[in-house]
């Protein structure tokens, strides 16, 4: 049985003071193709919905989780960074920005953040914290990871017809054996990251 996030660290939050906590994860950090995409998500006090990792669910299960999160969530927010941002500006630069953007995007306030990862790359906010594998552990930063990872997946499935010599319906960008072998016979396209596919062309 697969293991939800809890709750336990967001209402410890909550009966500290903090009663509008934002999860935030990204999607697209490795893909070789396609952008970076950043969720943020305030759950409402008192939500005991089950959320799971989004690498955990299939795609019919993160659709449904999506509107779910979507329709009941106090708010929430996306943040793309496409990838010629990434080529010209990096990695670190795309996921500080496509979290900032997120959070813009979000349009409400919030008194503390959660990021998914071993850096924080909001830091200069006093009220940032992140945390090692947030995204199966806490259920707001489940619901964002959960968000962005059915945003971007389905963004690269619409896509694929335009690009249809690199099998995005099925890799979604990311570096599986046939998309690699596909980029060493066809090249790259204008999606793809040079940056990340200096080796392979």
């Amino acid at each position: 049985m697969k293991k939800s996030a809890s709750y336990i660290f967001q209402n410890k939050l909550h009966r500290q003071g903090s009663l509008l906590i934002a999860g935030i994860d990204e999607v697209g950090r490795g893909s070789l193709a396609g952008p970076l995409v950043s969720a943020v998500v305030v759950l409402a006090p008192g939500a005991s919905r089950r959320y799971f990792d989004s690498k955990m669910l299939n795609r019919k299960d993160r659709f449904n989780m999506y509107n779910e999160i979507t329709s009941s969530a106090v708010s929430y927010g996306l943040g793309w960074v496409d990838n010629k941002e990434i080529d010209n500006n990096g990695l670190s630069w795309a996921l500080k920005e496509s979290f900032m953007r997120a959070l813009v995007d979000m349009k409400s306030d919030f008194s503390k953040i959660i990021i998914d990862g071993s850096h924080n790359y909001l830091s200069e906010y006093e009220f940032s914290e992140n945390i090692v594998k947030a995204d199966s552990s806490i259920a707001c930063v489940a619901a964002a990871s959960i968000i962005a990872k059915h945003v971007r997946d389905e963004y690269m499935i619409n896509i694929s017809s335009q690009y249809s010599n690199y099998d995005f319906e099925n890799n979604v960008g990311y570096g599986t054996a046939k998309h690699i072998s596909l980029i060493r016979d066809k090249g790259l396209s204008d999606i793809h990251r040079k940056s990340f596919c200096k080796n392979l062309v």
